[in-house]
């Protein structure tokens, strides 16, 4: 991002939101350093210097301000930022890669030398890779004394410090505070459960998202209950595999999205909180989307790209989901989870959302279940042979199917799978990989509203809507719902008489 700094100092002086995330300003006069939308009264302009990270900013000597908290600032979109590898190599270290891996594991996670990664992320944000990772293990250590009741030891390992002596030391030292400083009672005070918030940039057309998933929940993982969206987790760490559950619900005055964790899942926040914003598209710059899509958007603004916690369950859902009903795609996957997934045990049984039961089938797991599992399960022979095929080559990490794989050569390499064309492989870019500009061209439904017979004639009619044309499809399958129900209403009302 390029900063301006006379347009930075306007965005602080309105509090504009849609800056919120994308920069930080710091204060000379305070020595800290907030974010756009902070309530305190408006710093004067020679106090005020602007930065591209928290990491930049904590670099150049301020502290996090306690008021605005900058650690709750929305994050990035992949679509939206210069350097998409240097975000994504942001994104694995927010979700705590760095607690076990080093800067070279890191660059050839996402595919480039240890080199090349370093001036990309000094290029991007102003700091090295290590300055980074530091800054976001103390902004999460600081974020869990505030809002949980998790013990020092166990916020330090959460946060990816080897011991509590060594978070105290770098919170001494960085902020000069302690825990006992920072800590005020959880937000809700029960020992059995994190609960957080996560920031967004409105609008966000949270019925539209709820009703998207609604449509597609499958029994035992998935939930919808009183505005609100629950699923089960399971998150692998260090060898080992955490099994809980989280809840979402759409706090709209104060333009946020509480976020509840099961307590089983302690020593994997990072990761949990990045699926979930994954899931809910929380880096998404509405005012830009809508923008470019004009009337289509206009219905519904803020509309956000449902994404996933888990790449392979969307590629699984796609393949099962192919020329059936999306209700007999959701009895397929129920009883394929019973069959391979986890359940669910203990305190995250006992307290998760009324049936939430067990986690979707890992690849691994998948690629075990034996040809009767899968017949049993109601899955015909050739998506069975699709399915072993898939698990097998995500199973052997022959297949990355996340944010941080290339889009392409994803797509390409699911075409070369049997029974995988191109909806299905579009459908994984959109939703697994986050990929804004991929589009299901050969969608009846999507056809079907636009009034068009060929794909030829689809790829014109949305050329226009390049590159966010995922979130044109997200709009267009809202319509074609809605249409749906404007037949059924009409279908079923009692005929008159003049």
């Amino acid at each position: 991002m390029n900063l301006d700094p006379d347009t930075c100092y306007k965005a602080v002086a309105s509090h504009d939101r849609r800056f919120d995330g994308r920069f930080f300003v710091g204060v000379s006069s305070t020595g800290v350093y907030c974010r756009p939308v902070c309530a305190v009264r408006t710093p004067k302009r020679e106090n005020c210097s602007f930065y591209e990270s928290a990491a930049a900013a904590e670099k150049h000597g301020f502290r996090p301000c306690l008021r605005c908290r900058p650690e709750l600032a929305p994050g990035h979109g992949l679509a939206d930022i210069s350097g998409r590898l240097a975000q994504a190599a942001a994104t694995l270290i927010d979700e705590g890669f760095m607690a076990e891996g080093s800067v070279a594991a890191l660059a050839a996670r996402i595919g480039v030398t240890e080199r090349h990664l370093r001036r990309l992320f000094d290029a991007q944000f102003g700091v090295s890779v290590l300055e980074y990772a530091q800054t976001q293990r103390l902004l999460l250590a600081k974020r869990l004394l505030a809002d949980t009741a998790l013990p020092v030891t166990e916020v330090a390992l959460a946060a990816g410090f080897g011991s509590v002596r060594r978070f105290n030391d770098v919170l001494k030292t960085r902020y000069g505070l302690t825990p006992v400083a920072l800590r005020r009672r959880a937000a809700d005070g029960v020992a059995d459960r994190l609960v957080f918030e996560l920031g967004y940039r409105p609008p966000f057309a949270w019925d539209a998202w709820l009703g998207f998933l609604a449509t597609r929940a499958v029994d035992g993982i998935e939930e919808m209950r009183d505005g609100a969206y629950a699923r089960t987790l399971r998150i692998e760490s260090a060898g080992t595999a955490h099994v809980g559950w989280v809840r979402i619900e759409h706090m709209p005055r104060r333009l946020v999205l509480r976020v509840t964790l099961s307590a089983s899942l302690a020593r994997v926040i990072p990761q949990a909180l990045g699926k979930v914003r994954r899931l809910c598209d929380l880096g998404c710059r509405p005012d830009v989307v809508d923008r470019h899509l004009g009337e289509l958007a206009r219905p519904v603004p803020g509309m956000r790209l449902p994404g996933c916690v888990d790449g392979f369950e969307i590629a699984v859902r796609a393949v099962v989901g192919q020329v059936i009903s999306v209700v007999h795609a959701r009895r397929i996957l129920a009883s394929l989870a019973e069959r391979a997934g986890q359940p669910l045990q203990n305190t995250a049984l006992a307290t998760a959302p009324a049936g939430l039961l067990f986690t979707f089938p890992t690849a691994a797991a998948l690629a075990a279940l034996p040809p009767e599992g899968m017949r049993d399960a109601g899955v015909p022979a050739g998506k069975a042979r699709t399915l072993q095929a898939l698990a097998q080559r995500v199973a052997d990490g022959t297949l990355a199917l996340d944010p941080h794989a290339a889009p392409e050569q994803t797509v390409a390499v699911l075409r070369g799978i049997g029974g995988i064309g191109d909806w299905t492989a579009q459908y994984v870019a959109m939703r697994a990989l986050g990929w804004p500009d991929a589009f299901p061209g050969t969608d009846y439904a999507l056809r079907k509203v636009l009034g068009v017979s060929t794909v030829r004639a689809m790829h014109e009619r949305t050329a226009q809507w390049a590159p966010w044309r995922a979130y044109a499809a997200i709009h267009l399958w809202h319509q074609y719902e809605a249409m749906k129900d404007q037949q059924a209403a009409a279908s079923t009302e009692p005929e008159t008489t003049t």
